[in-house]
Formats: structure tokens, sequence, C-alpha cells
């Protein structure tokens, strides 16, 4: 597995598929996308699991996280989290967050990200913020 910078346009397909294919696919682009740093996992050269990171001085928050569903439960989505914050803490990056979907709550824990304040709805799916402070 390689994990790798990507672009925009590499990142929407595999966003659209995994977390909004009832939606269409402009639904699943983000205001900023062209100042985040995105980051693919690749399988035999095959873009399998992206990340997208947008930072604001010192904080920086996971959006779009999504793993194709015949490559989830490897441990792919893991290894790219953990080289982002490898990436993060390198650049001084002292709180990171995410809008967490409830069934992800495990996963996010993994790696020190706690649950803040209450759960929530976003398009029908409930979300919790969870975060991290490296100060």
């Amino acid at each position: 597995m390689d994990i790798q910078k990507v672009t925009t346009a590499e990142v929407l397909p595999i966003r659209h598929r995994v977390l909004w294919p009832d939606k269409s696919p402009s639904f699943c682009e983000v205001d900023g996308d062209e100042l985040a740093t995105h980051y693919g996992a690749f399988t035999g050269g095959k873009l399998v699991c992206v990340a997208s990171v947008y930072k604001n001085a010192q904080e920086a928050r996971l959006r779009k996280f999504a793993t194709l569903p015949d490559y989830q439960g490897q441990g792919i989505g893991s290894k790219v989290i953990e080289h982002l914050v490898c990436d993060l803490k390198r650049a001084q990056v002292n709180y990171f967050w995410c809008d967490a979907r409830t069934s992800a709550i495990s996963f996010y824990q993994k790696f020190g990200l706690y649950v803040e304040g209450n759960e929530f709805q976003k398009s029908g799916v409930s979300y919790f913020k969870m975060s991290v402070s490296w100060e």
C-alpha cells in the first residue's frame, strides 16, 4: 500500500461512491477543497481510500474520509489516519477534529479523539464532533 497526496478530482469519485451514493456527485464537494490536503491510499495501483484535511493556522479538520467497500476492514483507513496525523504534528498543528458518524466513534477513539458535545444530524445521518489536542 502506498499513501500519497492526491487531487480533489481524484477523491471525489470515492467520496461519492462510499459516503453519499444516493446524492449527486456535487453533494460530495466541500468548500475549500481547492486548499485542502487530500490523501489517497493505493493498493495495486488502485486508489481505494481517501481523506481530506482542511487546515486553519494550528487547527485541522478531517472531512470526507472514505474507503471503498471491498477494502474496508483491512487497516487501510487506519494507516491513512496515522500518516496524516504524523504530517499534522510535523506541521505543528495542535488541534485535530472531525464530525464522526456515530458508527465510527470507536475507530476515531483509537487515535486519541474524544467525543465533544451532543449527537447531531446531517442529511439524515447521526454524528458526533470528535477531537484531540496535541499541546
